[in-house]
Parts: C-alpha cells; sequence; structure tokens
C-alpha cells in the first residue's frame, strides 16, 4: 500500500477528544475542501461541490416554486451607497474588503466587495420600481460574498463563501412579513426534509439581529457536539433600507409610499452543518438524498484474467441503478485491495456500497452495506434496484431520527441561573428558559458562559410564562440558549 494512502485510511481523530480536529480531519481527508495560500480562504474540491450542488439544486426548486427568480447584482458596492444606512455599515464594517485601487489607478471611491447585496441591490431597485403594479419584487441570487472573519473555520465561517440571497419588496407591511415566515418555512422544511437536520424556527434578540433589519428569524440547528448552528436567517427590513436608498412606488390611492422588504439567506455552512449533524468516529455519513454518490459499486477482483465476467457485471449494474435515478460511482483500481476501498468510502460517507465478485455472480446477488448501520444485505440481483431505494429511504430517515433523539435528550428546561450554568456543562445543548428580554442580562450570560441567545421559539410551550430565570421578572417565553458554531 503506497505512503499516501495509509495516511488516508488512517484512524480519525477520535471526535470525543477533540471535536474541532476531528471535523477539520474529516473536511480535508474526505477530500471536500482544503485551505489555500489566502488566508481564511478555501478550495471546495469536487467531491465538496458534488455535495454543494445537490444541496443547492432542491433549494433553489423550493425557491422558485414560491414564485421567486433569479438574477446577479454587481460584486463591488460603492463606499457611499454603503454609507446609506447607518446601522448596516456599522455591523459590517469589520468584515468589509476594499478594493482601493485598480492597476496603477487609484479609485476616486473605494468598492467593498459584497458582505451582502441590501446597499447595491436596494439602489437597483430604486431604479425598478415605480408602481404598485410593478410589486411584489421577489428576486434571489446565488453568489459569493467577502468577510473578513477573523477565526476561520473550513465551511463554517470563511472569508469568502457561497450563498443564496433573496431580496424582495412588498406593497404592505404585511405582505412583508408573510413573505420572511413563508422563506423561514422553506428553510426548515428543506432543511429537515433534503438534509435529515431537524431545526427550531424563531426569533432573533435584538443583540442578534441582522444590522438595519426589523425583525431576523432564524433556522438554528443542533450538532452532535452539543453546540448550536444557524442554519439559515430571513430578515424582516421594514422599511429602513427603501428609506436610506428611496424605494418608493406610487400607490393605487395616487399617494407615493416606500416599499417594505425582505432578505433570506443560507450559505456553504450548510456543508458544516451535514458533517457535524451525521459523521461519526469511521467518517462522513451522508443523507442520500444530497450525497454526492448514493452507493459506490466495489467489485471483487482476483486477477485480470478472472475479472472480465465481474467486471461486466458491474457495469451492467451501474448501468440499471443510473437508469433508475440513482447516483452510483464504480471503484475498479487494481493498485488496491477491497479493504482499503471499503475504509474509503466510508470514510465519505457514501450511503450504500455495493460489493460484487465471482461467488456473488454465481449466486446471482449483490452484497449491498449500509453505511449507517454496516448491516450487510445479500440481495437477489433481480431484487437490487428495488432494493437499494428502500435502503437509501431508511437510510435518510435514519439520520433524522438520530438527530431528533439527539436534540430531545440534550434540550433542557432550566428555573434558575445555576441550573442554567450546570446544564449547559452538561448535557449541553439547548438550554431553554422563560425569559424577559433584559439585554443587560443576556450580555451577561454571554460573557460568563460563552452561551447566545439562539432564537425566541415561534413555538412555545404552554407553560412559557413565569418568573425569567436569570433576573426574576415577568416573562412570557422562553428563549434557547446554547454555545455556537
Amino acid at each position: 500500500m503506497a505512503k499516501n494512502e495509509k495516511q488516508f485510511v488512517k484512524e480519525l481523530t477520535d471526535r470525543e477528544d477533540d471535536f474541532s480536529q476531528w471535523y477539520i480531519d474529516l473536511v480535508r481527508k474526505t477530500g471536500l475542501a482544503d485551505y489555500t495560500m489566502v488566508k481564511g480562504c478555501m478550495v471546495i474540491k469536487p467531491y465538496g461541490y458534488a455535495l454543494w450542488e445537490n444541496v443547492r439544486d432542491p433549494l433553489d426548486r423550493r425557491i422558485k416554486d414560491t414564485g421567486h427568480q433569479n438574477a446577479c447584482f454587481p460584486l463591488f458596492v460603492p463606499q457611499s451607497l454603503l454609507l446609506k444606512e447607518a446601522e448596516h455599515v456599522q455591523g459590517f464594517a469589520p468584515e468589509c474588503a476594499w478594493v482601493t485601487r485598480a492597476g496603477s489607478e487609484e479609485l476616486e471611491e473605494p468598492l467593498a466587495i459584497r458582505p451582502t447585496s441590501e446597499a447595491i441591490i436596494g439602489s437597483i431597485y430604486a431604479d425598478w420600481i415605480h408602481s404598485y403594479r410593478d410589486l411584489p419584487v421577489l428576486i434571489n441570487q446565488w453568489a459569493n460574498v467577502v468577510r473578513w472573519e477573523k477565526r476561520t473555520r473550513l465551511f463554517l465561517r470563511t472569508t469568502e463563501f457561497l450563498w443564496q440571497e433573496g431580496h424582495t419588496c412588498h406593497r404592505t407591511a404585511e405582505e412583508a412579513q408573510a413573505e420572511t415566515m413563508k422563506m423561514l418555512e422553506v428553510y426548515r422544511e428543506f432543511l429537515e426534509t433534503e438534509l435529515a437536520i431537524p431545526a427550531v424556527a424563531g426569533v432573533k434578540s435584538a443583540a442578534e439581529r441582522f444590522a438595519g433589519a426589523q425583525e431576523t428569524y432564524a433556522v438554528e440547528a443542533l450538532m452532535s457536539n452539543g453546540w448550536a448552528l444557524q442554519a439559515g436567517t430571513s430578515h424582516n427590513l421594514g422599511q429602513h433600507f427603501a428609506k436610506a436608498f428611496d424605494i418608493k412606488f406610487l400607490d393605487e390611492d395616487n399617494t407615493e409610499k416606500f416599499v417594505w422588504q425582505t432578505s433570506w439567506g443560507v450559505s456553504t455552512r450548510l456543508i458544516g452543518g451535514i458533517i457535524m449533524t451525521h459523521s461519526d468516529n469511521s467518517g462522513l455519513r451522508l443523507p442520500p438524498r444530497v450525497a454526492p454518490y448514493q452507493v459506490v459499486i466495489v467489485p471483487v477482483m482476483f486477477g485480470k484474467d478472472k475479472d472480465a465476467p465481474t467486471l461486466e457485471k458491474t457495469d451492467k449494474i451501474a448501468k440499471e441503478l443510473k437508469a433508475a435515478g440513482v447516483r452510483v460511482t464504480v471503484d475498479t483500481r487494481d493498485n488496491v485491495k477491497p479493504g482499503f476501498k471499503y475504509n474509503e468510502w466510508e470514510m465519505k460517507g457514501v450511503p450504500i456500497r455495493l460489493e460484487v465478485g465471482p461467488r456473488d455472480i454465481e449466486k446471482g446477488q449483490v452484497v449491498l452495506v449500509n453505511r449507517l448501520n454496516r448491516e450487510k444485505h445479500f440481495t437477489p440481483e433481480a431484487e437490487m434496484t428495488a432494493k437499494v431505494k428502500a435502503l437509501l429511504e431508511e437510510i435518510q430517515a435514519g439520520l433524522l431520527k438520530h438527530a431528533l433523539e439527539y436534540r430531545e435528550t440534550h434540550t433542557t428546561r432550566v428555573r434558575s441561573y445555576d441550573e442554567f450554568k450546570e446544564t449547559l456543562e452538561s448535557p449541553g445543548g439547548f438550554v431553554v428558559g422563560a425569559f424577559s428580554g433584559d439585554a443587560e442580562a443576556e450580555n451577561r450570560i454571554k460573557a460568563e458562559t460563552k452561551a447566545t441567545l439562539r432564537c425566541y421559539p415561534l413555538s412555545q410551550p404552554e407553560d412559557a410564562a413565569g418568573p425569567c430565570f436569570i433576573t426574576g421578572k415577568p416573562a412570557g417565553k422562553v428563549a434557547y440558549f446554547a454555545r455556537a458554531f
């Protein structure tokens, strides 16, 4: 076995010993992404980009099904535009990268490389919208953005990343709020259905609100180390940006009014969420709906003279599965043993491994190995395709079940600050308590425990009201707290 092969299949850092290193090992060893010469920037490798495409495409269909269209807006934002909305620019100023020179000439006005696109899109919408007949404007873009992060981690927080950002304009406040909530539910359902990640939908506190937004809503997921991940956000922007960028329309009553806006987005950090929700100490465990390959076929070969029938059978099996809509790859490498291939593809998280050799051909069967539980299924070839499809659904459902069970056992209701701090250490996860919304108390919790208020869930328990667990003041709802990425 070659040196690089040994390196690939050697034991990963144990997840329980060093979760952060385990995560980095997985991303790099499985060929999802790697570092580059530009600090904080990553290269998404083909396997990782295929995973991103399988995340992006079903979400894109959902966005279009809700009436939105895709477009593409400029990467550069003039400084004067960014400065028009003071709260927005203040929120993003530490993260902005600036272009001040083009070729040998200094620019007359610095250009920000978009950290988000409210400013540039707002200025464009001001030219597009004149009448109530021009509304609503329902546009999304798939793009890259740049935020000059001080502490980066592959997929989770990088200087440059990929995302989608929706930007809409509406005639009334009620329409904008309905849009905000509609897209929040799109994200929640998408995460659960496609990524097998259950998420809590809720509203952010004022301290965690998007800069310039009237309200920010989020879907919060719990990772397998008990930390939370903000998996998507939907912002009701009110009329803040409309007034800053003069986005007005002549209404039916012949009066001029400002539009009501929303913006919403998810990013490549969802790849990190998939890894941290589902994977184990043997490698990735990818949901079949988004896995680059749903089945890897490993022919068991014994020498060139004996391999021809096996390879012929492998080719036939691959064609049959592909015709049934299954994403398949075939590993015909002759320089590594089957055991190495099994280890490699298990680490890469392919949901089903299909083994076939001379003995299997004689018996008219294939061997299917389930990545979720490693169970082997000796399956008649005539039943193979149906069994593969059933197993893929079983694995998808199994991953969601595991994630839901973990979240349930790591969501704890508390009544006091002492109980809050104890629970945060063990078992960790979401710590839930009646909270008065006191900003000073929220800051204290963050400073003393490193936990943040993730959201006030939209679905509140019947006994939500009561004394605040930290201040004792009357509280009408519970909040979810957790340490977070």
